[in-house]
């Protein structure tokens, strides 16, 4: 997808398909061309990538189609800003807690290059702008959407004020914060856990927002969240998915051939 259709997609409750990728090797794109990926999420708050090498994964993966989704470090308009400015179509915001951080981050993202204290008078609804210049302005950034990511309980407390900002498109639960948040770190199955999970997802459905939990574990739970409305389904990462497959089939090798010893051994042995 191209970021207008990401953000339509979003809205409308379509489903949304992406992964996390931290590798920025060139020979990656083009391998995840061909899985039916809508975006894909790469994530500078833990994953050191420079500006110039973010800006290259961004084009890259832009000329295939597959919308860029850069996670900043922090939920900082001037953050937003300049992974726009490398190529990203999409700003994902970390640990977002209040309806105002989250209308700071539309005017980086859908009012660009507004600034200064225009910007911020209309965004506190003080000074209309020219019907010529908001016309521009949304032309301009009609491709960038913007996710906010929920993951404490602050945030659950303010959800509906954060869903009621015009120009958010969706909310990405991060499971492992708001784990630990809630007092029940990495207890995925726990009854509280899943309580707020949906809860969030159909607070975002029904504010016309799309809603996904970025999970790595079991796909089974990630189809599970879609039938209670997620459809922004991010799974997985290529770290993730890379050590989880080299584990199990590493442990199987090694079962199998220890088996084996352990058979020949009680062959061999004297009776």
């Amino acid at each position: 997808m191209n970021g207008k259709q990401v953000v339509s997609a979003l809205h409308s409750g379509s489903p949304v398909y992406g992964t996390l990728v931290t590798s920025p090797s060139p020979t990656l794109p083009p391998l995840l061309r061909p899985l039916g990926l809508d975006l894909v999420f790469i994530d500078t708050e833990h994953v050191p990538i420079d500006r110039a090498m973010l800006s290259w994964m961004c084009r890259a993966y832009d000329a295939l189609e597959l919308a860029p989704m850069v996670r900043i470090p922090e939920p900082a308009p001037c953050r937003a800003s300049m992974v726009l400015d490398g190529g990203a179509r999409g700003v994902l915001a970390p640990y977002v807690e209040t309806p105002q951080q989250v209308r700071a981050l539309v005017g980086a993202v859908k009012l660009r290059p507004l600034k200064g204290r225009r910007l911020d008078q209309f965004l506190a609804g003080e000074a209309p702008l020219e019907p010529e210049l908001m016309a521009y302005l949304e032309e301009c950034n009609a491709g960038n959407f913007l996710i906010v990511n929920v993951e404490s309980t602050p945030a659950i407390e303010v959800l509906d004020e954060i869903l009621s900002v015009p120009g958010l498109d969706a909310l990405l639960i991060g499971p492992h914060d708001l784990s630990c948040s809630l007092g029940i770190p990495e207890q995925y199955d726990h009854p509280r856990f899943e309580e707020v999970v949906r809860r969030i997802l159909k607070a975002a459905r029904s504010h016309g927002a799309g809603g996904g939990v970025h999970f790595w574990r079991e796909p089974e739970r990630q189809i599970e969240w879609a039938k209670a409305g997620a459809n922004l389904i991010m799974h997985h990462g290529d770290n993730s998915a890379f050590i989880q497959t080299l584990q199990r089939d590493i442990e199987m090798v090694r079962g199998a051939l220890e088996d084996l010893r352990a058979s020949a051994a009680r062959i061999e042995a004297p009776v």
